[in-house]
């Protein structure tokens, strides 16, 4: 006897059955053809006694069979109507309302054929429109498309600054919790980074960085970008707290422009936060500091290693080469950025 896996139902898939099925040509069939035969050469009478069988049975299958055996296999016991069947009514409300809502859910539609009359239970009706294949058509999902970064024709045209708490996992042998900080400063042309590690987070701090990284980068400055942090402005504090912090200040003496990105909005803030999320993969998660000038000593090695390693952006170039070949597509005045970048 032969067996064959066959589909199952979607309940029974879900369920995790695994049934096992005749194949098409069953002992059954056999049986009921080798008494077929049986009766033509020796009368039905002589068949039924032979295979206990009654006479009616064996006429019925005789005036079925074609010379076939898929013609003796049973047909389906599945009745024709049922008393509680859907109403011709009711089926013309069902699909007239799914013609005019092809993509209403289940519960909307039910909803709304209840407000028209309809009476059965949601169950019901979903077996109906799985018997009927008219199930909701889902309409894909409308895809985020975002607005592409504007792209910086020069180094220091726009720069991003932000802060990242370092992990307290790192941080071990303090006899007190303590909290340390990386500032990092991004050139959005170059790539190029300068980190700095801090202490304290606070306008200060952000205002002694800024010193720091305008004495480090050999470009002039031109548009520092920053999140809405309290380190960076007040704008987001209560009314009346309208005084510029010391960061702000300091950017007005340096003639450096503000920008603020949109509040919670971190992704506007993109490259340096994907920065950050590479010293999380690649520093922090492997990197243990004892105290805040071992952490200042590894935090400058990770730094050189970022501006020299190539990247995709910037067509596997690293940020140092970009800054480089810059400076050799300019005039001889960039002298000094050239004397600089050597000391990197």
């Amino acid at each position: 006897m032969t067996c064959v896996k066959v589909k199952l139902l979607r309940q029974n898939r879900k369920a995790g059955v695994t049934l096992f099925a005749m194949n098409k040509i069953t002992q059954t069939m056999r049986f009921r053809q080798a008494v077929i035969e049986y009766s033509n050469k020796h009368g039905v009478t002589k068949a039924a006694v032979r295979y206990h069988l009654n006479r009616q049975y064996i006429y019925r299958w005789r005036k079925r069979y074609d010379g076939t055996l898929q013609s003796l296999a049973d047909r389906s016991h599945r009745p024709h109507s049922h008393p509680n069947q859907h109403t011709p009514e009711e089926i013309k409300l069902i699909l007239n309302m799914r013609r005019r809502n092809p993509n209403a859910g289940i519960v909307v539609f039910w909803v709304k054929l209840r407000k028209r009359g309809y009476t059965r239970s949601i169950s019901g009706l979903y077996r109906f429109l799985r018997k009927r294949g008219a199930m909701a058509v889902k309409l894909p999902n409308p895809k985020y498309t975002p607005k592409p970064y504007e792209q910086m024709q020069y180094p220091g045209q726009r720069v991003q600054i932000d802060v990242k708490f370092v992990p307290q996992a790192c941080i071990v042998g303090q006899q007190e919790p303590t909290q340390w900080y990386q500032y990092t400063f991004l050139d959005e042309f170059s790539r190029f980074r300068y980190i700095e590690a801090f202490q304290e987070h606070s306008t200060y701090s952000s205002a002694v960085f800024l010193r720091h990284v305008v004495k480090k980068f050999p470009f002039a400055i031109e548009c520092v970008q920053t999140d809405n942090g309290t380190e960076f402005t007040n704008r987001l504090l209560p009314k009346g707290s309208d005084k510029p912090t010391l960061f702000e200040t300091e950017l007005q003496r340096l003639g450096i422009r503000h920008k603020l990105i949109r509040p919670y909005t971190p992704r506007h803030n993109g490259k340096v936060e994907r920065s950050h999320r590479k010293d999380n993969e690649e520093f922090y998660a492997s990197h243990r500091f004892y105290s805040f000038q071992d952490f200042k000593a590894q935090l400058a090695v990770r730094e050189r290693a970022y501006n020299n390693f190539p990247i995709r952006p910037l067509a596997w170039r690293s940020p140092k080469q970009v800054l480089f070949a810059f400076h050799n597509a300019v005039s001889y005045t960039h002298l000094r950025a050239h004397e600089t970048l050597r000391h990197l």
